[in-house]
């Protein structure tokens, strides 16, 4: 009888085991929409350009406020070291493609890039450079050509784009041009007001019109040339202008001469054009914090120079910069996010990918 009655619990609590499975609550995390993306390429900036930051000067690292931390992958279609327009086209149009290709692949056929993306989610855009904003990396924001080298034909591409703002140098690109096309009246064609003398904030930003400015002829000075505030003081200024919009806005900044330096196996000249891109990447943290709608993100189209930080003839409290190569490498970039969906840019993925998980996050363009 004992016998029976045990049998007879445990087959009820077999009964009520299988029949009765626990329940795994998943805790998913929404993941928030945002309204705003401000992405920051520091040109040829790789790991050891970052580190630089937190050596030199007294103020401190901006890239220390980032949480969200990944690396991507730099190779292009054709060559396995990356050249900007590839890499910056990787960014705007989500596609691997040869080097020197602006919004082109891999036939040199024109593909749909995130301004035009953008645009369709009636977003505004703009770029910022310390380059010509006819060089490889802001003209993969806006223009479709089978070579880089071609900027005077980028050049007649910006009027007709759908950039709402820009600043940079390339006066020569756009007004003493070999064509003699009047690019002058194009921009104003195309309700654009175009500043070539500083970069004077406007009584009133309108949404109705278009701002440019373009501030030297070829490219802006180096830091230790005087430059000054203009990287800092143009993405105030397009950040002002482009936060009016309600449907929200995308802004690309480019520290342009950071691979400069790096070409010229010039630490001092990497650590002046870091620590000015530090300094801007603080004044767009403030704003992203203060508004909470902004996803930003900082990255690099590749390396260069090989860059490292060693101590000097052997005194480890000194830290010297020097170089493997006066091009660019293969090494991994860093990718530093904050912001809404800013847990998206974690891990190792292609350069590429940036440009889908905006897209993904923001819904732009579908």
């Amino acid at each position: 009888m004992k016998y029976y009655k045990i049998s007879s619990v445990l087959l009820i609590v077999f009964v009520f085991t299988i029949g009765f499975k626990p329940v795994e609550v998943e805790h998913k995390k929404t993941i928030k929409t945002p309204k705003n993306v401000i992405l920051l390429i520091g040109d040829g900036m790789g790991l050891t350009q970052v580190s630089s930051s937190f050596y030199f000067g007294n103020e401190s690292s901006s890239f220390e406020r980032f949480k969200q931390i990944g690396f991507i992958k730099t190779s292009s279609k054709s060559h396995l070291i990356t050249d900007s327009a590839a890499g910056a086209t990787a960014f705007s149009a989500g596609i691997k493609t040869y080097n020197g290709a602006i919004g082109v692949d891999q036939d040199a056929l024109s593909v749909p890039l995130i301004t035009h993306k953008a645009a369709q989610a009636k977003v505004v855009t703009g770029v910022i450079s310390t380059s010509s904003i006819t060089h490889a990396t802001p003209a993969s924001f806006f223009a479709h050509v089978k070579s880089r080298n071609m900027q005077e034909e980028i050049a007649a591409q910006l009027p007709g784009s759908e950039i709402d703002f820009f600043a940079g140098a390339g006066n020569d690109f756009f007004f003493k041009r070999k064509d003699n096309l009047d690019l002058g009246a194009l921009f104003s064609e195309n309700g654009f007001i175009v500043d070539t003398v500083s970069l004077q904030k406007p009584q009133n930003f309108n949404l109705d019109k278009k701002y440019g400015y373009l501030l030297a002829p070829k490219h802006m000075p180096k830091m230790s040339e005087g430059r000054g505030d203009f990287l800092s003081q143009a993405t105030r200024l397009g950040v002002e202008y482009l936060s009016q919009n309600n449907q929200g806005f995308f802004l690309m900044v480019e520290g342009s001469q950071i691979d400069w330096g790096g070409h010229a196996n010039d630490s001092e000249y990497i650590v002046e054009e870091v620590k000015d891109f530090s300094k801007v990447i603080g004044e767009v943290l403030d704003f992203a914090e203060k508004d909470g709608n902004t996803l930003v993100i900082v990255t690099a189209d590749h390396e260069t120079g090989g860059y490292t930080l060693a101590s000097e003839n052997g005194d480890y409290n000194k830290i010297k910069g020097s170089f493997s190569t006066g091009g660019h490498s293969a090494t991994l970039i860093p990718v530093f996010a904050y912001g809404p969906g800013s847990e998206s840019f974690q891990g190792i993925y292609e350069n590429h990918a940036i440009y889908h998980k905006i897209i993904q996050l923001t819904n732009w363009g579908k």
